[in-house]
């Protein structure tokens, strides 16, 4: 068992990537990793044969929300409010827009939550993997800003 702590220098900055060859060397090199991580830097950890990355839960839903547009439809109606994303088994309504966008945010918790319970090996949801990140990586006013951008 043995880590690998790679440096190499980027215009004067100085970056990391560590790669642990078990949990073990992990774990007794807990805080390099996650130092590694926080950086930006690469670092993994290896578990027989699976190879898993830990990265910077803030860089990772940056990235993510590039990704992922929301493609959110947010429709007014006689009596209120309605969201939906076409492709995705989620719609919520409110009497206003914000009501409508706050029941669409906890529809999102329920579907991710759900995914990971139960959807993320059925075909028609396996690929929601990045959806469901963001979903759980993003506190209320971010996914809010995911769903509609500016037009709050």
């Amino acid at each position: 068992m043995r880590a690998t702590a790679l440096r190499t220098e980027v215009r004067g900055v100085v970056r990391s990537a560590v790669h642990y060859d078990s949990y073990t060397d992990a774990r007794a090199h807990l805080k390099d990793l996650l130092d590694a991580a926080e950086r930006g830097g690469v670092a993994t950890v290896r578990r027989e044969s699976a190879r898993t990355a830990v990265v910077d839960v803030e860089r990772l839903r940056h990235f993510l929300v590039s990704l992922v547009p929301s493609r959110a439809q947010v429709v007014p109606e006689a009596e209120g409010w309605s969201v939906f994303i076409p492709g995705l088994p989620v719609a919520a309504d409110g009497a206003t827009f914000d009501e409508a966008i706050t029941e669409m945010i906890d529809a999102l918790r329920e579907y991710a939550d759900d995914w990971q319970e139960r959807l993320l090996d059925t075909p028609n949801h396996r690929e929601n993997w990045g959806l469901v990140q963001l979903i759980s990586l993003s506190d209320d006013d971010q996914l809010a800003d995911w769903l509609v951008g500016s037009a709050r």
